[in-house]
């Protein structure tokens, strides 16, 4: 069974940094992309990042290329999000999912649970 956990979500202020952690279980490494997409209440879930476990390739959101940077170890099969220059437009429940393509989340089949960042002006 697939299960993903997020972590690192909290709460800073504008222009600050946070790291997300996304540690997934089970059959993951057949999986090509690991993403983490967020919604803000009111608003529809939208991508942010996603990472081809295989090559490293990268791909983000317009909103944020340039102040988010996502990674992965292997290793340990997780996968991070590196929030750098936080705005407060960033404040959304942010989830990481797999089993899909890039940053299309229709096609995503498992999801965590969601970690809440709040950026406060």
């Amino acid at each position: 069974q697939v299960q993903l956990v997020e972590s690192g979500g909290g709460s800073v202020q504008t222009g600050g940094s946070l790291r997300l952690s996304c540690a997934a279980s089970g059959y993951t490494t057949s999986f090509t992309y690991v993403a983490w997409f967020r919604q803000a209440p009111g608003k529809e879930r939208e991508g942010v990042a996603a990472i081809a476990r295989a090559s490293g390739s990268t791909y983000y959101a317009d909103s944020v290329k340039g102040r988010f940077t996502i990674s992965q170890v292997n290793a340990k099969n997780t996968v991070y999000l590196q929030m750098n220059s936080l705005k407060p437009e960033d404040t959304a429940m942010y989830y990481c999912a797999t089993g899909g393509w890039q940053l299309d989340q229709d096609t995503y089949y498992f999801w965590g649970q969601g970690t809440q960042v709040t950026v406060s002006s």
